[in-house]
């Protein structure tokens, strides 16, 4: 990130690099970072600014339109409550088992099933009916 200093706003100077997360926009503590309106993100946006409140617990996203309009967005920064997510080093270490299955390490107990769907050969030669 750099910043301009005519406008004193901030932008990336390798867009290549950029993974469309806004990260650097949520954490930067002055609100410096202007943003690129994605399609998928603020249709027929113009700029996009993004302003993280921390006391209040929120994310207010200000997006201004090419014809001048503005609207504005709060979202909350978490979901979950604060220390409701045990750390990976609560978790148990997988076994060598594991490794070999489709799913990631914990998401079945994550996401509260008892094992995610998977094909199994014969099934994906069969079609799913």
């Amino acid at each position: 990130m750099h910043i301009d200093t005519t406008y004193r706003r901030a932008y990336n100077i390798e867009p290549n690099m950029c993974w469309e997360c806004y990260s650097c926009v949520k954490a930067c503590p002055q609100n410096a970072i202007d943003a690129r309106g994605y399609a998928d993100f603020a249709p027929l946006g113009h700029s996009v600014r993004a302003l993280r409140e921390e006391a209040k617990g929120t994310i207010s996203w200000k997006i201004k339109f090419r014809d001048g309009r503005e609207k504005n967005f709060v979202s909350p920064i978490r979901t979950t409550p604060w220390g409701s997510i045990k750390s990976p080093a609560e978790y148990a270490a997988p076994n060598s088992e594991a490794f070999k299955a489709q799913e990631l390490a914990h998401e079945p107990e994550a996401l509260k099933i008892e094992r995610l769907p998977a094909l199994t050969p014969g099934k994906l030669k069969q079609g799913l009916i």
